[in-house]
């Protein structure tokens, strides 16, 4: 990852009635996007794969212009470098876990990419799956190999929207520790506070369509964190049989 690199977005689209009107900066390793169901979160991400054009904006990743409606430059989707995940993972069925790892390496030669292909299971615990069918995994699984998969071919930018939110705790939690441990930049959708509130970088808020704020994770979302656990209270759900995970200071 670049030491000063230059990523910034500002985008506006209209969808329908919906408008979405984006702009900040990825400043750090991990940037968080957060916001109720329905503030724009993967209508943006969507816009940064180069799934969906804008109706005006620029987007510069790297110091490279993926975008510019201006000077009418759109760099497709399978050119930008990003790698993009989302709560259902969309595998080839027919293909083993192997070779939907495979899908987006094969340029490199047969060696270099069976490394890669056993490097990128591996680091997601899912080495002992790679002969198994997709069809034959469980979402857990799938979710796995689609993390392999989306960073075997080293994108510089990976885009996860809510890849945790179907799974159980405990394999939530064991992914997203090894999330943490990338070298890569990512753009990570949530609106769940237990879950990112230990997550290092930044947050961005979406409401309605629009960046309401910006900044350091935990200072951006404290007033969210304390909403929430004032609602708790109130509602009389804090007991030891309460089974909510709210986000703690460490």
């Amino acid at each position: 990852m670049p030491d000063n690199p230059i990523s910034e977005i500002q985008v506006s689209h209209h969808q329908g009635t919906f408008q979405l009107r984006a702009e900040f900066s990825l400043t750090t390793a991990w940037t968080v996007l957060f916001g109720a169901s329905g503030a724009g979160k993967s209508t943006l991400l969507r816009i940064l794969a180069g799934l969906l054009t804008p109706d005006t904006g620029s987007i510069h990743l790297n110091a490279k212009t993926l975008l510019d409606t201006h000077a009418r430059i759109a760099v497709p989707a399978g050119r930008r470098s990003i790698g993009f995940v989302t709560q259902q993972p969309a595998l080839f069925p027919h293909l083993t876990a192997a070779e939907n790892v495979a899908f987006g390496i094969r340029h490199l030669p047969q060696e270099q990419r069976n490394h890669r292909i056993s490097a990128m299971l591996t680091f997601f615990g899912a080495a002992p799956l790679a002969r198994r069918r997709a069809a034959q995994l469980s979402g857990g699984e799938r979710q796995r190999v689609a993390l392999a998969r989306a960073l075997a071919p080293s994108p510089q930018l990976l885009l996860l929207d809510e890849p945790l939110a179907a799974l159980d705790d405990a394999s939530a939690h064991d992914i997203l520790t090894r999330l943490l441990e990338l070298n890569t930049r990512v753009v990570y959708v949530s609106h769940d506070l237990a879950e990112i509130w230990q997550i290092p970088g930044t947050a961005v808020i979406l409401e309605s369509g629009q960046v309401t704020a910006t900044g350091p994770l935990r200072e951006v979302l404290a007033p969210h964190r304390n909403r929430l656990l004032q609602q708790l209270q109130a509602g009389g759900v804090m007991g030891e049989s309460c089974s909510i995970s709210l986000p703690t200071e460490r």
